[in-house]
């Protein structure tokens, strides 16, 4: 019998004192919080690498604070995504030996373009060209003319996820490129209605057989982690889990 696909759901980044109380205890010291976060989530967004190179060092101390089902979906580095952006696949070569540590806990990275770049197929095809088919990747574009078929038909010819992003500037088409899914929601706040229709498109996903992933914004309260934890516990819960 096949297994059924994962899902794995978190925020974008967890060292938010004003959680407190709501979702982190009040007196946990901050070198705590992830460890307490893994367990309320499974995942998690990490900008780190967006700016800095991961060291090993860092990575073992993020594994350490979590069990072996976690997964850390970390953001592309700046000089590949908004200095070269995408023109220099050779850009991958240094980067990707940084993720190494993590292993078999590295969720897909996030390749976010820059808003003013425009759809260029091509770019994305050598750029992929490049990029082992072993190592998960999602591609958010913020520019509307990068949403047509030869777009998706090339993230799908790589296995490539766009990335499905919904915010309150830009809403991207729930196109499925790749064996797996990645969700950003946005949005600051999400009332009842709303959250429920998040979890239908994750069980939509999963029930396709796709390995789903969903982050939510973080905020300077915990509506985020909180909105995080309700979708995960909805989800399994309808599912059995």
């Amino acid at each position: 019998m096949k297994s059924q696909p994962s899902l794995y759901v978190g925020t974008s980044g967890w060292a938010y004192a004003a959680w407190k109380p709501q979702f982190y205890p009040p007196k946990l010291a901050a070198k705590n919080f992830l460890k307490h976060y893994a367990t309320q989530l499974n995942a998690v967004e990490v900008n780190y690498t967006f700016r800095r190179t991961l060291s090993e060092k860092v990575a073992q101390s993020w594994i350490t604070d979590v069990g072996p089902d976690f997964r850390f979906s970390l953001k592309a580095n700046q000089f590949i995504t908004h200095i070269r952006q995408l023109k220099d696949p050779v850009t991958l070569d240094r980067f990707l030996p940084t993720l190494e540590p993590l292993a078999k806990q590295l969720g897909p990275i996030l390749f976010q373009l820059p808003p003013h770049l425009k759809a260029d197929v091509e770019l994305l095809n050598n750029f992929f060209e490049h990029m082992s088919r072993h190592v998960k990747s999602a591609v958010e574009f913020r520019h509307v003319s990068w949403f047509t078929d030869k777009t998706y038909e090339a993230l799908k010819k790589w296995n490539v996820a766009l990335c499905i992003a919904e915010s309150e500037d830009l809403i991207t088409p729930e196109e499925h490129t790749a064996e797996y899914t990645y969700f950003r929601f946005r949005k600051p706040n999400y009332g009842p209605d709303e959250l429920r229709s998040l979890v239908g498109r994750a069980e939509k996903s999963l029930n396709a057989g796709l390995e789903t992933y969903v982050f939510f914004k973080h905020e300077e309260d915990p509506r985020s982690p909180l909105n995080a934890v309700q979708l995960l516990e909805t989800v399994r819960t309808n599912r059995g889990n």
